[in-house]
């Protein structure tokens, strides 16, 4: 990834932060993005040619600065995403309001981004996408019911791009379970330290991107192993939804 630049939305913490962290090592320009301004530039200071950009994306107007700050584009990281209300309640008393912005956030926000920023990534040699998925969007788990409709609806725009922009390389990722603040509060009250931390799962994307197989769907746990990427299936779930923030 030596000499490219990326957008990293969501890049405040967790996986978003360790992901940036990575790509900045390799020699990757990043751009990285977060609604706590404080967070993020405490995180990202002393990285490497990490350009941090304090903002939400479902702001239009931030994200056409996202857009111009990045001025060239050879990876772009959908990361930022919205839990919903903690605890996680039942489809039965779900609070449209609160559903509104699950969807604005993890589905129109990636989507209004990636219009955007579609000319910059055919403009490169290895354009590349990447969207944040989840085993909710494909396993039916009581409570995820928010959350996993957004997780699919990104995961069917991330399928439709691939077909439509067939010069660039599309990846839904599934992460898993990880040891992240919105994993917390999907589990109010619980201990989630037995689950991975960001940091050790990034390795899995990173290999991704290096031997750019085919758009698809993939899990990071069959990225883990020395054999070639598979595409991820509904399969077994990983116990919960993989968390992206």
């Amino acid at each position: 990834m030596n000499g490219t630049t990326a957008i990293v939305t969501g890049a405040g913490q967790g996986f978003g932060l360790a992901l940036t962290a990575a790509l900045a090592t390799r020699g990757t320009r990043v751009v990285a993005c977060s609604r706590d301004a404080d967070r993020l530039l405490t995180a990202t200071s002393g990285l490497p040619d990490v350009v941090a950009l304090p903002g939400d994306i479902t702001d239009p107007e931030f994200r056409a600065e996202l857009v111009s700050t990045a001025w060239r584009l050879d990876l772009l990281v959908h990361n930022a995403g919205e839990l919903g209300p903690s605890p996680l309640p039942t489809l039965r008393h779900f609070p449209l309001d609160a559903l509104r912005g699950v969807l604005e956030t993890t589905v129109l926000a990636p989507l209004a981004l990636t219009q955007l920023a579609l000319p910059l990534l055919r403009s490169s040699t290895a354009g590349t996408v990447i969207t944040l998925s989840s085993d909710a969007a494909v396993e039916a788990y009581p409570g995820w019911g928010g959350y996993g409709a957004a997780k699919a609806a990104l995961d069917q725009l991330s399928a439709v791009l691939a077909v439509e922009e067939p010069s660039l390389r599309v990846y839904a990722f599934d992460p898993g379970d990880m040891r992240t603040a919105m994993h917390q509060r999907a589990f109010p009250g619980e201990d989630i330290s037995d689950r991975p931390d960001p940091t050790t799962v990034v390795p899995a994307l990173l290999r991704l991107l290096d031997r750019r197989p085919e758009s698809g769907r993939y899990r990071a746990a069959d990225l883990m192993d020395d054999g070639q990427p598979t595409h991820g299936a509904p399969g077994a779930p990983d116990g919960h939804a993989g968390s992206t923030a």
